[in-house]
C-alpha cells in the first residue's frame, strides 16, 4: 500500500495520468495513506452496482486519482471480488496508468486483483516466508496469464536476521529484482499525517 501510494504520486508528478485502486476489500488502507479515509462512494459501491467507477474517483492534491475502498464492515456485504475486472473496464481510455493495491496472500480478493491486471509487481520483505510467498504468487500469476514485471524487496534494514540480496536472488527463479527499499521512519511519520513520503 505504501509503495502504491508513493509510486502513484511520483508518476502523477511526472505528468502521467494515474489512477490507484484499493482492491484490498476486507482490510483497505490506501485511502488512509492518501488522506481520503471516509469516502461517500467507494470501490465497494461500484462492485455492488450502486455506482459507476467514475463516481468513485477522488483527486489527490498531487493530481493522482484515487479509488478508495470502504472501511466499514457493512461495505463487505454483497461484494464479490471476482467482479473487479469488469468494474474497472470503464477506466480504459480514461487514464494512462492504473495501479491496483492488492491484498497480501493468495485469497479470493488477491486473485481477483491479479486477474484484473496486465502486469504484476510483487512487493516482499527480506525474510524467508515472505519471499517464498512472493514466489508462489508469481507462479500463480503466470498461470493466470498476468505478466510478472519483477519483485521489490521492501523494508530492508540490513539486520543480521534478514535474507541477503544474493539469497533472495537465488530463490527468485529468474524473476528480476526491480529494486530494494530501505526501512525508513519517515514512512511512519507520513502515514500519521495521511500524506505519502514523496508528497
Amino acid at each position: 500500500t505504501t509503495l502504491v501510494a508513493n509510486l502513484g504520486i511520483a508518476l502523477a508528478r511526472m505528468g502521467k495520468d494515474v489512477t490507484v485502486i484499493d482492491a484490498n476489500l476486507t482490510t483497505p488502507n490506501l485511502g488512509l495513506h492518501l488522506g481520503v479515509p471516509l469516502s461517500p462512494i467507494t470501490i465497494h459501491d461500484v462492485l455492488k452496482g450502486k455506482a459507476n467507477i467514475a463516481q468513485a474517483i477522488y483527486r489527490h492534491e498531487s493530481g493522482l486519482k484515487v479509488i478508495p475502498a470502504g472501511i466499514a464492515l457493512k461495505d463487505l456485504k454483497g461484494v464479490d471480488a471476482r467482479d473487479l475486472s469488469t468494474a474497472i473496464l470503464d477506466l480504459l481510455g480514461n487514464t494512462e496508468i492504473v495501479l491496483i493495491d492488492a491484498a497480501a496472500g493468495l485469497g479470493r480478493e488477491a486473485l481477483a486483483a491479479v486477474e484484473a491486471s496486465d502486469e504484476m509487481l510483487l512487493i516482499t520483505n527480506p525474510d524467508l516466508p515472505a519471499v517464498t510467498d512472493a514466489l508462489k504468487s508469481a507462479k500463480l500469476a503466470e498461470q493466470m496469464g498476468t505478466n510478472v514485471t519483477g519483485i521489490v524487496i521492501n523494508r530492508k534494514s540490513g539486520k543480521r536476521h534478514e535474507m541477503t540480496r544474493e539469497e533472495i536472488l537465488s530463490m527468485l527463479d529468474g524473476y528480476p529484482l526491480i529494486g530494494e527499499i530501505s526501512e525508513d521512519e519517515e514512512v511512519k511519520n507520513a502515514l500519521s499525517k495521511r500524506n505519502p513520503v514523496v508528497n
